[in-house]
């Protein structure tokens, strides 16, 4: 069984405003890819959420859905409400962070396991730096 630790990050100014993501997924301790991307206008919790999806579609779509079903993907977010959300501690009161729960929720099922952790900010600072890259205009 493959395992991936993938660090998410949502990103905007004003709530809403222009946002973006940024994520760095690794293998072990081998960082295999970083992304950073605009998303247009949106909440921080909804650019926190389309991290995530961004992160578990870009895993399935580069190593495959043979891969994917022997993979354990472990998400690492500084977003306390997106991980208690995903985690099922926190009820969901917005309809758009509804739907994008359920996309989540359903990509899950193309994976051995995913599971969310709350980490703190200062050990999420490479997708951090990715997020703000993208929102200052500074894509790689």
């Amino acid at each position: 069984m493959s395992k991936y630790i993938v660090y998410t990050d949502g990103a905007c100014k004003g709530n809403p405003g222009p946002a973006s993501i940024g994520i760095a997924i690794y293998k072990g301790n081998s960082l295999l890819k970083e992304y950073s991307e605009e998303i247009g206008k949106a909440t921080n919790n909804i650019a926190e959420y389309t991290a995530v999806l961004f992160a578990l579609k870009k895993i399935r779509a580069l190593y495959g859905k043979k891969e994917a079903l022997k993979s354990e993907i472990i998400i690492k977010s500084d977003s306390k409400l997106l991980v208690e959300q995903l985690n099922g501690r926190f009820k969901l009161k917005n309809k758009k962070i509804q739907e994008l729960f359920i996309e989540v929720w359903n990509l899950r099922l193309d994976f051995k396991k995913v599971s969310f952790e709350n980490i703190p900010r200062e050990e999420n600072k490479q997708a951090d730096s990715l997020a703000n890259k993208a929102l200052e205009g500074k894509l790689f």
